[in-house]
């Protein structure tokens, strides 16, 4: 359970930092990433402070999967896909740029690219 812990928050700080540097790159492209309902820009430590959380939520799943699934990395694959799947919708109901929606549906799939696979490795080498 601690290394699949350590991986995890591993994985998160890479999810953070490549999420975070994506961001930035998107805004120097001239991404404004406004939300009209709020009027204000999205900050960069932002979507540092998001994704963190969300990752560390991703690695809270897989360890309760690692305890309690007899199929913890296969339950981990279609449960964080899922929810990823359901992340996507968001950005679309905001009302923003169709830069700023796109640049943020990428912005979703980064850190899922980064801590999926690294947890789905983590709990097959834990459980065969």
């Amino acid at each position: 359970m601690r290394g699949l812990l350590v991986t995890g928050l591993g994985a998160t700080l890479a999810a953070v930092a490549a999420t975070t540097i994506t961001a930035a790159l998107a805004r120097a492209a001239g991404v404004d990433f406004e939300i009209p309902d709020g009027g204000e820009a999205i900050p960069l430590p932002g979507f540092a402070v998001v994704t963190g959380f969300f990752a560390l939520v991703g690695v809270v799943i897989a360890t309760a999967l690692l305890r309690w699934s007899s199929r913890p990395a296969e339950r981990f694959g279609w449960t964080a896909g899922s929810l990823t799947a359901i992340s996507l919708v968001p950005p679309f109901l905001v009302g923003a740029s169709s830069a700023t929606v796109a640049a943020l549906v990428g912005l979703h799939l980064v850190p899922a690219a980064v801590m999926i696979p690294i947890l789905t490795r983590a709990l097959r080498a834990r459980t065969a």
